[in-house]
């Protein structure tokens, strides 16, 4: 496994040949599971095959059981700067309905630990929506939390995933999943204590103080390149050295033995390949921008629109001007960003912002046709 992590992470920053690497994300899965000695493994051909600075953020996901807390001192020696701690929930009763293997203690001690280590770099993940959860449950969750987190927050709702014992246990009706205005309330609340607490919230999931935001999920909302290494790992970057112009969305071969076996015979096991048109990476840019509170600037829609700017590709639409004057939307000289209100509702607001952009480019395809025709 860790040779061919290796051999996938070589041959992929040579196909797309990226000469800078600004962050490292190990995550998905449990990799605190893994070796230290494999992420040493994976830092160091990353640093041999392309400039990864000394100033580089180095993040790992970590699963807070006794296992993974004794070997955090290990993961740094191995060049992890940074954890994210999978706390889900400060509630027994929730981290069984999750079927969670750690503590609300364990959790407790694990964070502890890491901020010991990593001050000042150490995310907690928490977890809403789970059943039988009540709005005021969840504030203590979060008001005990804010005790002994460090200065990273990020939220989750629960989302049932088709297959998993919990989705059983909801579809025979033994549990119940709190409602919308339940869990409206929930992330509405949890936004204002996490706020009081001094935390400034610059992206819909996650939270900040002294300036500790995630550098590398920062690069997703702002529609950089990142390579994707690993089992199922997901990637978006331009295959320069196969003569690619174009953004590509690739995706690896998700079952482990097999990916090992790819690796072995091509150097990597890309197993989806899929250009990305300009209104495909338009569509990311618009999604993954407007997650975030400062939203997107016009410099840098320009970067990948530079012909069409928002005031003509959204201004003349109804729909678009009604959620200005709702409050929802806010277009002015700094760009297109969510109101502190139309963050909460962004899924309902995208549908519409996306058929717009759609459209738009779809008639100026149209035209430009009629035009040649002619």
């Amino acid at each position: 496994m860790t040779q061919c992590l290796q051999k996938e992470t070589e041959t992929l920053l040579h196909i797309s040949q990226v000469s800078h690497i600004t962050s490292v994300f190990f995550g998905g899965g449990t990799p605190s599971l893994a070796q230290p000695s494999t992420i040493a493994a994976v830092l160091e051909t990353a640093s041999k095959n392309a400039q990864l600075s000394a100033e580089a953020e180095v993040t790992l996901e970590v699963n807070p059981t006794p296992a993974a807390k004794a070997r955090l001192k290990e993961f740094v020696a191995a060049g992890v700067n940074r954890f994210s701690i999978g706390v889900q929930s400060l509630n027994d009763a929730n981290l069984k309905v999750l079927g969670r293997d750690h503590s609300p203690l364990q959790a407790i001690q694990t964070l502890l630990e890491a901020r010991r280590l990593c001050p000042g770099r150490v995310s907690a993940d928490m977890m809403f929506g789970i059943p039988d959860q009540s709005v005021g449950s969840w504030e203590m969750e979060l008001e005990e939390l804010l005790s002994i987190c460090d200065n990273h927050v990020s939220l989750y709702q629960l989302t049932l995933e088709r297959g998993t014992y919990l989705f059983k246990q909801v579809q025979l009706g033994k549990v119940t999943l709190p409602g919308e205005d339940v869990t409206a309330s929930m992330y509405k609340s949890a936004r204002n204590i996490l706020q009081k607490a001094g935390f400034l919230q610059y992206e819909v999931s996650n939270f900040a103080k002294n300036n500790a935001v995630s550098t590398h999920n920062v690069g997703y909302w702002k529609a950089e390149q990142y390579i994707g290494v690993g089992p199922g790992a997901h990637g978006r970057f331009v295959a320069h050295a196969d003569g690619g112009i174009l953004r590509e969305a690739r995706t690896q071969t998700l079952e482990p033995d097999v990916w090992i076996k790819e690796v072995q015979q091509h150097g990597h096991a890309t197993r989806r390949r899929i250009q990305l048109s300009h209104l495909e990476l338009l569509e990311e840019v618009l999604v993954m921008g407007l997650r975030m509170n400062n939203g997107l600037s016009h410099q840098h829609w320009a970067a990948f629109s530079p012909e069409k700017n928002f005031h003509q590709i959204f201004g003349v639409s109804e729909d678009f001007k009604e959620l200005l004057q709702r409050g929802l939307l806010i277009l002015d000289d700094r760009g297109l960003r969510c109101s502190w209100e139309g963050l909460a509702l962004l899924d309902s607001i995208l549908p519409m912002l996306l058929l717009r952009l759609e459209t738009f480019f779809q008639n100026l395809a149209d035209r430009t046709h009629g035009q040649m025709d002619r």
